[in-house]
């Protein structure tokens, strides 16, 4: 059983304006343009935080002409509640272990 969870996704998912773009592309394929729109951020910060995203493996690309689109990789984050899944299981089975002090 995995008790750990992937701390550089988390690392990535842990920045605000990061994981409100991942909530915004959970719900609909975006492009930066509305990603600007929806965050309030500038377009050189947010695409920088894209790119983040992008390297993670989050999300990925969709070039549509002159604009490109960001949609949500669903099975990292799948496989990130899966870990913290398998860690709850982990920590109840665990609340019945109680290590003696010295």
């Amino acid at each position: 059983m995995m008790t750990s969870v992937d701390t550089e996704l988390m690392r990535v998912l842990g920045d605000p304006l990061r994981l409100q773009i991942v909530t915004l592309l959970a719900r609909e394929t975006l492009c930066t343009t509305h990603l600007v729109e929806e965050t309030g951020a500038k377009q050189t910060n947010l695409s920088n935080h894209l790119r983040v995203l992008r390297e993670a493996g989050v999300v990925e690309t969709e070039p549509c002409g002159r604009f490109t689109y960001y949609k949500l990789r669903p099975n990292v984050i799948a496989a990130l509640a899966g870990q913290f899944a398998e860690l709850a299981e982990s920590a109840r089975t665990a609340a019945e272990n109680k290590r003696a002090c010295p």
